[in-house]
């Protein structure tokens, strides 16, 4: 029996937890629109977009009547929450993420993910890894007080890859 996700779909988590592989994936399974959200936040060299532009367009962007986003945000969450239909939470252990974000690095040094904006390298500095390793006692906690102001949001918690495999079996 296949699983019913909804057309709106948010995936947020850890960075390293995998966010825009599930987001892609997903966007393949289910014909739905990807929208990474680093990509549409980042301008070239890293520099961010004003806070107020940043909303409006995110508002403009979750008001499409399909989509996946990945990306936490945690300042507009609640922008993506008041439209997903679900929200799937990629909660893995923080040894997990660092790994990952290690590897990503190792293996796109000087390179532009295909999920993140023109210009904009990757790169591994230590407020990014201080921030995935404090994830589980800080953004964690703000995510899932978010997510409960919005019980109509079906949330599909998973904590680990072997789980993620089965769920997407599952689709």
């Amino acid at each position: 029996m296949a699983m019913e996700l909804g057309r709106r779909i948010m995936i947020i988590g850890s960075g390293g937890s995998g966010k825009s592989t599930l987001a892609r994936q997903l966007g393949d399974k289910l014909a739905l629109p990807v929208i990474h959200l680093d990509k549409e936040y980042w301008n070239a060299g890293w520099v961010e977009m004003p806070k107020e532009e940043w909303y409006e367009k995110q508002r403009k962007l979750m008001a499409e009547p399909a989509w996946i986003a990945d990306g936490n945000f945690g300042g507009s969450l609640e922008i993506r929450l008041g439209r997903a239909d679900v929200v799937i939470f990629l909660d893995y252990n923080r040894f997990v993420c660092l790994g990952s974000v290690v590897k990503r690095w190792l293996t796109s040094i000087g390179k532009t993910r295909a999920d993140m904006a023109d210009g904009c390298p990757e790169k591994m500095d230590l407020d990014f890894l201080k921030w995935v390793w404090q994830f589980p006692k800080g953004g964690r906690r703000t995510i899932i007080e978010k997510m409960e102001r919005y019980p109509s949001v079906k949330v599909i918690t998973i904590r680990n890859r072997r789980k993620l495999k089965r769920f997407l079996m599952k689709l």
